[in-house]
């Protein structure tokens, strides 16, 4: 059974000229939400906010990292940045060290429990994402691989209209 987009009346303004952008807006906010509030529900221990899941998923791939620099990759103020830090520090996620490159400066790197739940973070999601995929039908689920290559392409896209850089 395939679930279709709300069919509300369209807000007047740019979203009306390029209904491809509000669907597959709509698309990703249900699926993010969905994906969220399925793992609540099946784990419970999973209460990280998801801008501390994101800090861990950007450490996991570019650590150790100054705290401006996990800012700009998430495009987030330092401070926002240097406080979810502070919180993962706390509960053990992070670590913040002297930056070898530069004694004045520090860096966060994951520690060995951050390292454990990023991979249990992405471990459950990918079960619950499989058991998803495995619902559809033959049809939907090649649709859906078809399309993540331009989804890639998509979100390389609007990294760059965000860094000022023209796509295209």
């Amino acid at each position: 059974m395939s679930v279709q987009p709300r069919s509300e009346l369209p807000l007047p303004g740019p979203a009306t000229e390029a209904p491809d952008a509000r669907l597959l807006t709509e698309a990703v906010t249900r699926l993010r939400r969905a994906l969220r509030a399925s793992i609540r529900t099946d784990y419970p221990w999973e209460k990280l906010p998801m801008a501390q899941v994101e800090l861990l998923q950007v450490l996991g791939e570019h650590s150790p990292a100054r705290i401006s620099d996990l800012a700009a990759r998430q495009r987030l103020a330092p401070s926002t940045v240097s406080g979810l830090i502070g919180q993962m520090i706390t509960t053990g996620l992070v670590a913040r060290e002297v930056d070898s490159a530069d004694r004045r400066a520090s860096v966060v790197t994951l520690t060995e429990a951050g390292r454990d739940q990023l991979a249990a973070w992405t471990t459950a999601h990918e079960r619950r994402m499989d058991a998803a995929l495995a619902s559809l039908d033959g049809a939907d689920r090649a649709a859906v691989a078809a399309a993540l290559p331009a989804l890639f392409q998509l979100a390389e896209q609007l990294g760059q209209l965000d860094n000022g850089g023209a796509a295209g």
